[in-house]
């Protein structure tokens, strides 16, 4: 099965930087570096050693930590970065080149036959340089390329024998996951070689995109802590495993699940944003259930309305008491935790006071308890 054997690149190190609040010091990069490792994150992609003096010392003080994930950097296909990222004693680099129109004409202005002659001139240098190095090639805006562009490209590459990794990247965020998965299905059936999805999220498309890149075949998918990147960002690491985990628990029994919630909120604090309600597994909602017949049916078996268990990813799941949609299952399962014994006749009462009070305004949990307490004190 596709969805047994992939390894996430984990790029908050790299692409998250281009977020527009992200400015990470030395010491911060250090810390998210060590918790992906922790979190078990098989490779760690980080910015380019040509974007600043400092850029490139981070990458060196990360690969000496030691960490169990490997390291990796992202660079243009020129000789120029090619060195530079050798001389940080990288364990993997990934070249990147355009081949869109738009990206031919306002980028780089090579042709095609140009574009295959550079890659391999660059990657044959690094392959001499370092021959145990991990070597990936990719297109830049992959989905808004000319079809036949792009397998000229690949194929001519994949011929030259010094990369182990494909990489297709929908940098606009404009693919559907049928044109992911019918690119890298080629792309797997015609060079043998693994393949990297890289997708942002201008279109909401990422997480499903990259659940279709592993469906087709591809053997690894980058993701930003939060989903934070370019513009809108790129597929999210909770909600990548969100969806991976509704599949099947087993595909991410692999990682440290219970470290996800504190590798957001620490993105969250240095990017000084907040966790989105609605974020998959650490949003304030995530757990929360309301409507009575929710509450009932949750009360009795979570997995009736919760198709992710909170306490894999140490949080607990909650049930809201001080509406007018509560039921009085939920107000029965509040004073059982308040160690209260009340009859059913009493609970349904205090439903019902609930309900009106919070027609007008919700009641709060220490208003709601205070009912439960007199109710239990006067029998």
């Amino acid at each position: 099965m596709p969805f047994e054997n992939y390894n996430i690149i984990e790029s908050t190190l790299r692409e998250g930087e281009q977020f527009s609040t992200a400015a990470f010091t030395p010491v911060q990069k250090q810390k998210i570096a060590e918790m992906l490792d922790s979190f078990g994150v098989e490779m760690i992609e980080m910015t380019s050693p040509c974007a600043s003096p400092q850029s490139a010392a981070d990458i060196r003080a990360v690969v000496g930590m030691g960490l169990r994930a490997r390291i990796l950097t992202h660079i243009r296909c020129n000789h120029d970065d090619a060195r530079r990222a050798l001389d940080t004693g990288v364990q993997g680099i990934d070249i990147v080149i355009g081949t869109s129109p738009h990206l031919i004409r306002h980028s780089h202005g090579k042709n095609i036959n140009q574009i295959i002659d550079l890659a391999a001139d660059v990657l044959s240098f690094i392959r001499q340089q370092a021959p145990d190095v991990i070597l990936r090639f990719s297109t830049e805006d992959s989905f808004r390329s000319r079809e036949a562009d792009l397998l000229r490209v690949y194929l001519a590459i994949a011929d030259l024998g010094l990369v182990q990794r494909l990489g297709v990247a929908d940098t606009v965020g404009v693919a559907l996951p049928g044109q992911v998965s019918a690119l890298v299905h080629q792309l797997v059936r015609l060079t043998g070689l693994d393949v990297e999805f890289h997708g942002h999220n201008d279109s909401g498309c990422a997480i499903a995109n990259a659940c279709a890149a592993l469906e087709a075949g591809a053997t690894h998918i980058d993701t930003t802590i939060l989903g934070i990147g370019e513009r809108n960002g790129i597929t999210p690491l909770g909600g990548l495993i969100a969806r991976l985990y509704t599949l099947n628990r087993q595909y991410v029994a692999k990682y440290n699940l219970k470290l996800l919630p504190q590798l957001d909120l620490l993105i969250a604090d240095y990017c000084d944003i907040p966790i989105p309600f609605s974020n998959y597994i650490t949003g304030s909602s995530a757990f929360i259930h309301k409507a009575g017949i929710h509450a009932k049916a949750v009360l009795a078996d979570p997995e009736t309305y919760e198709i992710l268990q909170p306490e894999d990813f140490g949080l607990t799941r909650e049930v809201a008491v001080g509406h007018r949609l509560t039921g009085w299952n939920a107000i029965r399962s509040r004073a059982l935790a308040l160690g209260l014994s009340l009859d059913e006749a009493t609970l349904k009462s205090i439903t019902q006071t609930i309900k009106q009070r919070a027609d007008h305004q919700p009641l709060s949990l220490p208003e709601v308890d205070a009912l439960l307490m007199e109710a239990a004190f006067q029998l």
